[in-house]
């Protein structure tokens, strides 16, 4: 039986890709690194800050380098005031709250990037717990920050349902226990199956979401 249900934010409760994508240009551009798609997809996108800088700038002091990961958040906020949500956001958290179900916000973002975010949906007051990428020692895809998510809702893995739309992310809550859906918004179908995502889909109209619902809704 579900009792709580997790979303991840960027990429599953609001698509950021390409403005994230477009923020990492901009802030990597002093440095002469040319991000194109492919790379940015690879080493960037789901990832914990710390873990990008560490590969992508690894020949500076971790702190200079963890400045320009704060310039290029600095940046995401000062361009994302028109974020949309993913389609059926709405229509998920009004099942999830009618099947009375504790929800949460799992993220690798920093905090004032969450705050930010979950305010310009109109969401920020509406999730009990909200864990970020510093509130646990490691960020995804280690299972860390879903396990403090467990904690803090206090529950036990069975009957978690997580929506995610990484392989860094889905590893994450899979090894925490989860049932994990994958969120086709950011990357292929396949790399979110291969990351142990039980199902993938485009956003939370689609049918075959609300089919899998009702098996863990009781009759």
């Amino acid at each position: 039986m579900l009792n709580a249900i997790l979303f991840d934010l960027d990429g599953t409760l609001v698509n950021t890709d390409s403005l994230h994508f477009d923020t990492w240009i901009t802030a990597l551009k002093p440095f002469g690194i040319e991000m194109d798609r492919p790379t940015y997809d690879q080493v960037i996108s789901g990832k914990h800050n710390d873990d990008i800088v560490q590969d992508i700038l690894s020949h500076l002091p971790l702190e200079e380098a963890r400045k320009v990961a704060e310039e290029k958040e600095r940046l995401f906020r000062q361009m994302g005031d028109k974020l949309n949500p993913i389609n059926g956001l709405n229509q998920i958290l009004e099942w999830a709250d009618e099947q009375q179900l504790k929800q949460g916000v799992v993220t690798n973002a920093p905090r004032e990037n969450a705050e930010f975010m979950l305010k310009t949906l109109d969401l920020w007051e509406r999730f009990p717990v909200v864990i970020v990428a510093n509130d646990a020692p490691k960020g995804k895809p280690d299972p860390a920050l879903y396990q403090l998510a467990l904690s803090r809702l206090e529950i036990e893995s069975e009957g978690v349902l997580v929506f995610e739309d990484s392989p860094s992310g889905i590893r994450s809550a899979v090894g925490a226990g989860l049932y994990t859906i994958g969120i086709a918004s950011t990357h292929p179908v396949e790399s979110l199956l291969q990351a142990g995502a039980k199902q993938v889909i485009e956003d939370f109209t689609e049918a075959k979401l609300w089919e899998t619902l009702a098996l863990f809704t009781p009759v």
